[in-house]
């Protein structure tokens, strides 16, 4: 079904998301996997930069938001022996470079929310926090991390 939706919305995933830092880009305790912090990178190349509200409009983080979300299901498919074992995503944190008197973190972190919700409908609601930084790594203007449930059946 999650492959099926993914090709339905025109998403492809990475074939690799590499850590850019000393850090791996998943976790796995229990049935939970925790991705690190995932940036708005296609190809290897920071997408957006700048702070939301000053160099990017709401709309542009929310395309960051989302093409980072994008980012951290490629994690969760290299993570684990196959796709179809995500249950549901549990919690996404989403920062937001922001420029000064900008509020208006939630609405740009809801490009992680709907995208997950859109391929994994009710299983893709989840608890979240979305919290104004002054920076982020590579100027990037969102970091979205990821708690995923997943079905177990596999050596991790």
């Amino acid at each position: 079904m999650i492959k099926q939706r993914l090709l339905e919305l025109g998403i492809d995933l990475a074939e690799e998301v590499p850590a850019l830092g000393s850090y791996v880009p998943a976790m796995v305790s229990g049935n939970l996997i925790f991705v690190s912090g995932q940036l708005p990178v296609e190809r290897g190349a920071l997408c957006f930069t700048g702070k939301v509200g000053s160099d990017l409009t709401v709309e542009q983080g929310f395309q960051a938001a989302r093409l980072a979300a994008i980012n951290g299901l490629s994690v969760i498919s290299h993570t684990l022996d196959d796709l179809r074992q995500l249950s549901r995503i549990v919690k996404v944190t989403g920062y937001v470079a922001s420029a000064p008197g900008f509020t208006e973190q939630h609405k740009v972190v809801n490009g992680a929310s709907e995208l997950f919700s859109d391929i994994l409908s009710e299983n893709g609601r989840h608890a979240r926090v979305a919290v104004g930084v002054l920076g982020l790594p590579m100027d990037s203007p969102v970091e979205i991390e990821i708690i995923a449930e997943f079905l177990p059946g596999g050596d991790f």
